[in-house]
């Protein structure tokens, strides 16, 4: 953390368990962030907080401090039942739920409190198990949690603490009526502390809260008239839709990109600029939604130790992912949606650092330019594509499709229905 994004009040000043300061010093931690001092007091004195803040302010550690906190000091009540989770944290992606533990891992090691994340498509058995064995945190994303629960894996009647993070992604992927199943089987909000956490607070959210949550404080820890974060250099091309390649491989070449993001409204155009970067030396990965879960995971493992420079991301990878030193952020296509692209410029700068974040306009999505800059507050500063920048690539690299035989196997057929090699066969007869 950096003195720019710190305010002057000290973890050790608030009234924390020992054991939860120690996992903060461990991880390096002496100052709050506006969100965690504006919303720890009120979370430590036990009333529901809706919080809103810029992507990369420490949120996850303001609710996670939180939580650990009231469950060291409210004993497990018995008709509770051994091992049923006190606390849920539901979490809109997989990444970001795994985000969320590790992070609770960290803060919490000296706690003796048991954490568990549950997500879907891998682990089905694993996590399962982890349920049984029992916990006291338990983070997961909407489906999967349902999942379990009718299936009686686990309950809610011990939840005493219940978090929401990033809210308004819940309504943009359908969630709402999930969140809803599972708040409605937890404790009343007047027997359990309710808290809800996003970069952004819409109406509807806010209505969410309203129905969920015991009064809840508001807190908002975002700058007047600054919705990105202030450390984020941001700039911008006007440039063709046939060019933005030659600019992207122009502006790689020129900057010191350490660990960057590539943002994409759609997998077809992130798939085409994979190719052109491999073809041109750059050695990216692609996250879509499409990617399986454990690949997934292994593609972040190796972008956050730094052993693969470039990630080409949809907007799967633009909320609530901390991952630290993205040096630049680019959106290849502009967002369609303003409050995309705070998410995805909040990736880089994360914590205080500063970062770049580069956006490139083209005819075909220029149009979510006006509604960007009147969310933001602000107008992006236009640069010139320079001849300099506009380079002459190499050819984008040539994909292997898969053969037919790779598709069907040995002794498979053609799709005319014919085994492969029979139309070979006759032509050899008829040269004979």
């Amino acid at each position: 953390m950096t003195e720019r994004l710190l305010t002057d009040v000290k973890f050790a000043s608030l009234d924390l368990e020992p054991s939860i300061l120690r996992g903060i010093e461990d991880a390096g931690f002496e100052y709050c962030t506006p969100i965690q001092a504006q919303s720890l007091p009120t979370l430590l004195a036990g009333r529901d907080v809706e919080g809103q803040a810029q992507t990369g302010t420490g949120k996850t550690a303001a609710f996670l401090v939180g939580i650990m906190n009231r469950l060291l000091r409210e004993p497990r009540r018995p008709e509770s039942g051994e091992g049923q989770p006190r606390a849920i944290v539901i979490a809109p992606t997989r990444e970001l739920a795994v985000q969320i533990h590790r992070d609770a891992e960290q803060i919490g090691v000296h706690t003796g409190l048991r954490f568990g994340v549950v997500f879907g498509g891998t682990g089905y058995e694993s996590q399962r198990q982890m349920l049984r064995d029992g916990l006291d945190v338990l983070i997961g994303t909407p489906g999967r949690l349902i999942d379990y629960f009718k299936q009686r894996v686990f309950h809610l009647n011990a939840v005493r603490v219940a978090v929401l993070d990033e809210a308004d992604r819940m309504f943009d992927l359908g969630f709402i009526r999930d969140i809803r199943y599972l708040l409605r089987r937890m404790p009343p909000p007047q027997e359990r502390l309710s808290l809800l956490f996003s970069a952004t607070l819409s109406m509807r959210v806010r209505e969410l809260a309203y129905e969920h949550m015991n009064s809840p404080k508001m807190v908002d820890a975002t700058p007047e008239n600054h919705v990105t974060v202030a450390s984020v250099s941001q700039r911008l091309y006007h440039v063709g839709e046939n060019d933005k390649i030659p600019l992207l491989i122009g502006l790689l070449r020129q900057m010191d990109v350490t660990r960057t993001i590539i943002f994409f409204n759609t997998k077809r155009e992130a798939e085409k600029v994979d190719a052109w970067l491999d073809g041109n030396g750059f050695l990216a990965g692609m996250l879509t939604g499409d990617v399986p879960q454990k690949k997934r995971l292994a593609l972040l493992q190796r972008f956050t130790r730094g052993d693969l420079p470039i990630l080409l991301a949809t907007d799967v990878a633009a909320r609530g992912l901390h991952i630290p030193d993205v040096s630049h952020v680019f959106n290849y296509d502009l967002p369609q949606d303003a409050e995309d692209y705070v998410h995805r410029v909040g990736r880089t700068a994360r914590v205080g650092a500063k970062g770049d974040a580069v956006s490139l306009s083209c005819e075909r999505f220029c149009y979510s330019l006006t509604d960007i800059e009147a969310f933001i507050g602000q107008s992006i500063p236009a640069e010139v594509a320079s001849a300099e920048l506009m380079v002459d690539p190499e050819p984008p690299a040539r994909r292997r499709r898969p053969r037919l035989s790779d598709r069907r196997g040995s002794g498979g057929r053609s799709r005319s229905g014919t085994r492969r090699g029979d139309s070979a066969r006759r032509a050899r007869q008829r040269q004979s």
